[in-house]
């Protein structure tokens, strides 16, 4: 079988290995804390279940606790996916660029950090990109390859068709700039969501509705660009001059937001965020999301059958 190594068995190490292990890999993953290991298998099994998968594929899973312990010189591709923390993932690729054979692809899943800041300092700096999954990563199809300064081509070529290679929608980023590309789309997005609910024009309830069932309703279908060709681009070129100038450009984010942080309204993690969120309302909506999620992917599938 073959063989990927990854580093960090968090929520997001979990899907990323279950993805793996469903595509017929098998998987060698670094869980330094051993007491944790009977939760990260179940929470692999059920993944590999939510991907028509069996669930015994787990069995291809080996967990240890030392990063010196993988078997490298097998490995096709090392992800690293230990917590968000730039000085954490520095020490994580400075170790790597010795233990891992330098034609191997060394990969981080940062949503937040350049490649080029986490592994520019290091030897083997050209063989290591930015591999970005989304929650849950089994789930969501896409996933970036982000070509950081010092990247060799190459490997974001042969990162990408691994991906491919597993039923993923590999997303190609030529440039390491923050937030790549999703999610500087995204957050354009999220800087109006709240900017409206500033202004006192829509409640949270409502942004959630008018992206869900209006817009955001065609881009299973279609993504923006493909969706306002479709419509006519003379549409578009009108509208943006029309709704452009009183669009929020604000460096800041919303003060709403920064409220809520401050008074510890996180949303479930904490019980409350712009509504309340008691455990079982938080079961109730997580199974809804991962159940509507599960219907967009078979949708996907037909789609690119």
């Amino acid at each position: 079988m073959r063989h990927a190594v990854i580093l960090g068995m968090g929520l997001m190490g979990c899907d990323i290995a279950a993805i793996f292990l469903a595509g017929g890999w098998r998987v060698t993953a670094l869980e330094p804390a051993e007491q944790r290991w009977p939760d990260v298998l179940a929470r692999v099994r059920q993944s590999i279940g939510q991907l028509d998968g069996d669930p015994e594929r787990a069995a291809a899973l080996t967990l240890v606790a030392d990063i010196a312990a993988p078997d490298y010189a097998s490995a096709e591709i090392v992800i690293e996916a230990v917590p968000e923390r730039l000085a954490l993932k520095q020490e994580v690729f400075a170790t790597l660029d010795t233990l891992v054979p330098p034609q191997v692809p060394v990969v981080s899943n940062a949503s937040g950090y350049r490649i080029t800041d986490i592994a520019g300092h290091i030897a083997t700096r050209a063989r290591c990109a930015n591999l970005h999954f989304f929650l849950p990563a089994h789930l969501v199809p896409g996933v970036e390859v982000v070509q950081g300064e010092y990247t060799d081509p190459a490997i974001c070529d042969a990162v990408a068709d691994i991906m491919n290679g597993l039923g993923r929608k590999a997303i190609r980023v030529a440039k390491d700039v923050p937030g790549f590309l999703a999610n500087r789309i995204q957050h354009a997005l999220m800087r109006e969501a709240f900017a409206v609910i500033d202004q006192g024009l829509a409640s949270a309830e409502d942004v959630d509705n008018a992206v869900r069932y209006c817009f955001g309703f065609r881009y299973l279908a279609a993504g923006p660009i493909t969706q306002k060709e479709l419509a006519g681009l003379e549409t578009q070129l009108e509208a943006g001059r029309t709704i452009y100038p009183s669009l929020c450009n604000s460096p800041d984010p919303s003060p709403t937001l920064a409220r809520l942080v401050a008074e510890n309204r996180l949303g479930p993690k904490t019980g409350r965020g712009f509504r309340d969120w008691p455990p079982e309302k938080t079961a109730k909506e997580r199974a809804r999301y991962e159940k509507a999620l599960l219907a967009a992917v078979r949708i996907l599938r037909e789609d690119n059958a």
